[in-house]
């Protein structure tokens, strides 16, 4: 159904635009879904109308949202609710996301179907059916500085386990020292992940991404 509602809220816009740290994670604020009967001032822009429209022609399901400033210098804008994205054989669900930016949303979507659903069958043997996260939008600061984190500026994802069509659930935390096929599967879809995105934080980087995988929009590259 949101997909439907993506399309209608594209049209709109198009017709209107014709004239003229882990240990200390906040839980994530949920804005308002928006509707094509009331399209948010911010998707009015073309990169914005680009970057949804790429989102959408990529499966995923998901909902535009009102640009949002929180206070301290948190912000959401050009965000987007991310519910569902596409796989090769059906959409991948994803869990705990509150407000997305879209082009973390769109690299994130890319990841999840070309490097992670596809490393789950190679090395697995079964699809990917979900990824659970730790959420994304949280106003805090990077660990131990005063400077706000990415995840302020709903920027970042914190990535905690994947579970697969059979029901098997690999986590990061019980996984990166597992079995040969799950130590493989975690640090090969890392790598993947590192390519797509400005900054990759996991295990082997501090004990503070023990349980979990950051990943993070941005220019420059930082892997660890």
């Amino acid at each position: 159904m949101r997909r439907i509602a993506v399309t209608a809220l594209l049209s709109a816009i198009m017709v209107t635009g014709c004239g003229v740290n882990p240990g200390n994670r906040e839980p994530a604020t949920r804005p308002a879904v928006t509707t094509a009967a009331a399209a948010p001032s911010n998707w009015e822009r073309p990169e914005a109308r680009q970057c949804i429209a790429e989102l959408s022609a990529s499966g995923a399901d998901f909902a535009p949202l009102s640009d949002r400033y929180y206070g301290a210098g948190c912000k959401a804008l050009d965000s987007v609710q991310l519910d569902r994205i596409g796989g090769d054989r059906g959409q991948l669900l994803v869990t705990n996301l509150g407000p997305l930016a879209c082009p973390l949303a769109n690299t994130f979507a890319a990841w999840a179907r070309y490097g992670v659903d596809r490393a789950a069958r190679q090395i697995l043997g079964s699809p990917l059916a979900k990824i659970e996260t730790m959420g994304s939008y949280s106003c805090r600061n990077v660990a131990g500085t005063g400077r706000l984190s990415a995840h302020s500026r709903a920027e970042a994802i914190d990535i905690a386990a994947f579970v697969l069509a059979d029901g098997r659930r690999i986590s990061v935390k019980e996984g990166w020292n597992a079995s040969r096929e799950e130590r493989e599967f975690l640090r090969i879809i890392h790598r993947s992940a590192c390519k797509r995105f400005g900054t990759v934080l996991g295990p082997d980087y501090n004990r503070d991404h023990h349980d979990h995988f950051h990943l993070e929009h941005g220019g420059g590259s930082f892997c660890r």
